[in-house]
């Protein structure tokens, strides 16, 4: 009689981090079936208790139900994979809990150790995981919120005017020079501060690093191409622009 297919249900509100797992998984474990991608907690819970898939990927911070209350909600009725940016305290929850995590960008060699103890674990009940739940309900105020401030705004010349932008506004950031270029839809400023203080300050569920001297806000990328060399290129919404994604960063984008 042949085995079981094992069957796995992604949920994040962000499409290309859905995606980027999606890869990783199919990279490390082809024989995994994903069989629903969800966009929130809420849908996530619906989607496997219809679906029964033995594995639930879920991103933490996500809208209408975050997921650890996913996690709560489910009880044991599948084996629970937590996504999330980097956060120490709520690693340090995950690695003394009986439950594996992603950390944002997923890794290859992460996804792929992952997968190895996620088969150990394929002929066993799933855990409920009530005192670690409740211990990351702690340790991250609000469940779902996020854990630190990031940089929300930077002030940047344009001309001869200093400007207050929102992040949130911004396309992407490239270093030129003595500069750092920030890209909107509409206009672009200069700031002194380096990509290097950027990637600390900003957060890392909304601006990938995708070259050593490029960081873009994920949500502003429309596709991901390669030129006539063959090299990766993030082609910019609403724009021209195509930036170059560095080989030390093109795994963000394998086969996605």
């Amino acid at each position: 009689m042949p085995a079981k297919t094992p069957t796995a249900v992604i949920a994040d509100d962000e499409r290309l981090m859905r995606e980027q797992v999606v890869a990783r998984l199919r990279e490390a474990w082809p024989e995994l079936e994903i069989v629903g991608e969800a966009v929130n907690g809420r849908e996530a819970v619906a989607m496997v208790r219809s679906r029964e898939p033995d594995i639930v990927f879920l991103d933490i911070r996500m809208p209408e139900m975050d997921g650890i209350e996913a996690a709560k909600a489910l009880a044991g009725q599948a084996h629970v994979v937590f996504v999330t940016a980097y956060d120490e305290y709520a690693v340090t929850a995950f690695e003394q809990g009986a439950v594996d995590y992603l950390l944002k960008p997923a890794d290859p060699e992460r996804v792929r150790t992952t997968c190895e103890r996620l088969k150990a674990r394929l002929d066993t009940k799933p855990d409920a995981m009530t005192e670690l739940l409740a211990e990351l309900a702690a340790r991250i105020p609000g469940g779902g919120a996020k854990p630190r401030d990031y940089l929300r705004w930077v002030q940047a010349s344009v001309g001869q005017t200093l400007r207050v932008i929102p992040t949130a506004e911004i396309l992407y950031f490239r270093a030129e020079d003595k500069y750092t270029r920030v890209q909107t839809a509409t206009f672009e400023a200069l700031i002194r501060k380096p990509i290097k203080e950027l990637v600390e300050e900003l957060d890392p569920e909304e601006f990938w690093q995708i070259h050593r001297a490029i960081l873009v806000r994920m949500d502003a990328v429309e596709h991901v191409g390669r030129d006539i060399r063959g090299h990766q290129v993030v082609k910019v919404k609403g724009r021209d622009d195509r930036l170059e994604v560095s080989r030390s960063f093109s795994h963000l984008f394998r086969q996605m």
